[in-house]
């Protein structure tokens, strides 16, 4: 969106001059290109906020196809605002963009969790972290000049995310429902065998079927909880917390300040950056089988928390000499190798894994809901941090990722080669002052 900032401050120039015959008043313009960027912020937050509903009314397949639908409709707005000579269709268009990713990412995830191996479960799920690193690079790489970055196709440009829509629209009509949905939610275990023959191969699966059922028993036939519920269940509170951190450090680490480089003045860096992104989040799939979650996490943040004390020291010294500008750049770029090995791409696998059949839906609300707030609290707080405290201000972000990478270290229980019902008793079992912070038994099935 970066480039087509000054385009589309163009286009709302030129559009309004066309209806009322003068020049918009600068602050007008300013309001405008502010509304065109929290739209997508919205769209995200209220995407976010309908996972539940959406994926317990129409399934996760269905839904995922719905969301594509959706994603389409917001391109062809998009691409006819120029002709159109209207910049309210953009503010549509950016609104829907934001509610299929919020709701799209989440929904994906899910379906990932709910279809993999246990063995390979983080590796399948961390997959959506993958395909976003190549989302935004292959973003940054159609904004180049050369390409879509001009201002006779900005339109063009902000319509290239559908590209991956009409893909998904046209492939999934072939994949089965998510296995763990037909039966743990819908009872029907034969499409759940089904599905997992046609996902997994050849076989019975009696094992994994069986796993299923004493989930589903756990749950006593449950329907899935609201956010409110969520919210209140003392039995996943460990587990609340744990996302509160995870994900609200993150927001606040920094990511957006250090990958958000002017694209005007250094856009192949940029392209750098998100080519480092991919490559980081391919080698975090090939290690969170064997290395865990935690470790990756963990790792993660406090390398981010040293890194941010580093990029503060030479940001102080960018006078100092020649070089030292490099340096920050280099710094950068380890920054972005850590967040997308360790927390970008292990969080999407975690939230799958801690939270039971009956929970997990509202869980992702959750966790939407914190990204969406922190993304649009952190843009609208950062430019009087920067204006405040200028490069101070990382020391906070490394406060964050400092206490983030602790939680981690001494309250997370690692989550690899375990079923979800071990998963929610070793969270039950953590203490805090030697007190368990849930008095609710530990789920108790049997066949």
């Amino acid at each position: 969106m970066s480039v087509c900032l000054q385009y589309i401050r163009n286009f709302i120039n030129s559009s309004w001059i066309g209806r009322y015959e003068e020049t918009p008043p600068a602050p007008t313009v300013k309001l405008l290109w502010s509304a065109i960027v929290s739209m997508y912020a919205v769209g995200g937050l209220l995407g976010s906020m309908s996972v539940r509903c959406i994926a317990g009314r129409f399934g996760r397949k269905r839904a995922m196809i719905w969301n594509n639908v959706i994603s389409i409709v917001a391109a062809l707005i998009m691409f006819t605002s120029r002709g159109a000579n209207s910049f309210e269709m953009i503010l549509i268009a950016r609104f829907l963009y934001g509610f299929t990713a919020g709701l799209g990412a989440n929904i994906h995830a899910i379906y990932l969790g709910e279809s993999s191996p246990k063995k390979i479960r983080g590796m399948v799920t961390l997959t959506s972290a993958t395909f976003v690193s190549i989302g935004k690079l292959s973003g940054q790489f159609v904004g180049l000049r050369g390409i879509l970055g001009r201002e006779d196709s900005w339109n063009i440009l902000l319509c290239v995310p559908t590209c991956f829509s009409v893909v998904q629209l046209l492939t999934l009509p072939f994949f089965p429902e998510a296995p763990r949905y037909s039966l743990i939610e819908k009872g029907n275990a034969e499409a759940c065998k089904k599905a997992l023959q046609s996902l997994w191969g050849g076989g019975e699966y009696k094992l994994e079927m069986t796993e299923m059922v004493l989930e589903q028993a756990a749950i006593k036939g449950e329907a899935s909880k609201s956010l409110l519920e969520l919210l209140r269940d003392r039995s996943v509170r460990w587990q609340l917390i744990t996302m509160v951190v995870a994900y609200g450090c993150i927001q606040f680490s920094g990511i957006t300040a250090e990958a958000g480089i002017p694209l005007d003045m250094i856009r192949y860096v940029t392209l750098g950056v998100g080519v480092s992104e991919v490559l980081t989040s391919i080698t975090c799939g090939l290690l969170i089988e064997s290395v865990g979650r935690r470790a990756l996490l963990w790792g993660g943040f406090g390398a981010m928390s040293a890194i941010m004390i580093l990029i503060t020291i030479t940001l102080n010294l960018k006078d100092y000499s020649f070089w030292v500008p490099y340096s920050t750049v280099g710094l950068i770029f380890l920054f972005v190798i850590f967040y997308g090995g360790g927390p970008a791409g292990v969080l999407p696998s975690l939230t799958h894994e801690i939270f039971i059949q009956s929970c997990r839906p509202a869980a992702f609300v959750f966790t939407g809901i914190i990204r969406w707030l922190g993304f649009a609290v952190l843009g609208l707080v950062f430019p009087f941090l920067i204006e405040l405290l200028k490069s101070v201000s990382f020391v906070m972000f490394a406060c964050m990722c400092l206490l983030a990478s602790l939680y981690i270290f001494f309250y997370l229980p690692e989550t690899k080669g375990k079923t979800l019902l071990e998963i929610s008793e070793e969270f039950k079992n953590i203490t805090l002052c030697e007190k368990p912070l849930s008095d609710d038994k530990i789920l108790e099935t049997r066949l």
